[in-house]
């Protein structure tokens, strides 16, 4: 493979990551992966176990609640699943700070990351709700 194959394909690796950044249901599905991912290498005890459950549920449901908006029969079905999509966000933002303070420090800098991208999901779909028209 030659520099400019290899420019080539780091330059198209940066664009479809870029897009991803705007497409919802990749965005979404993507946020659940890194979810399960990152709790997974959380050592389980009677603490951490309910956390991490509620955390893979709710982080995951975001994603499956988009898909069901984007195949929406109404404004009013689609507002009320991108509705749960934010409440979902904001679950998830709950269980991550319960198990930043469950865990030990060393997968604080993780959680913290993923709390940020929960927010950023909570608030795109509050914004998307809150400018839906149900006419």
């Amino acid at each position: 493979m030659t520099n400019v194959q290899l420019t080539m394909n780091h330059w198209q690796l940066l664009m479809v990551k870029e897009k991803a950044k705007f497409d919802l249901a990749e965005r979404t599905a993507g946020f659940g992966e890194n979810t399960i991912r990152t709790l997974r290498k959380i050592k389980q005890d009677a603490i951490t176990r309910p956390l991490i459950s509620q955390a893979v549920r709710s982080s995951t449901s975001i994603g499956a609640n988009y898909a069901e908006a984007d195949e929406a029969a109404s404004k009013k079905e689609f507002r009320y699943r991108i509705s749960l999509c934010s409440r979902e966000a904001k679950e998830t933002k709950h269980w991550l700070r319960m198990l930043a303070v469950a865990v030990d420090e060393t997968m604080t800098d993780d959680l913290r990351l993923l709390w940020k991208e929960a927010d950023e999901l909570n608030r795109i779909f509050a914004t998307i709700h809150r400018n839906a028209k149900t006419d």
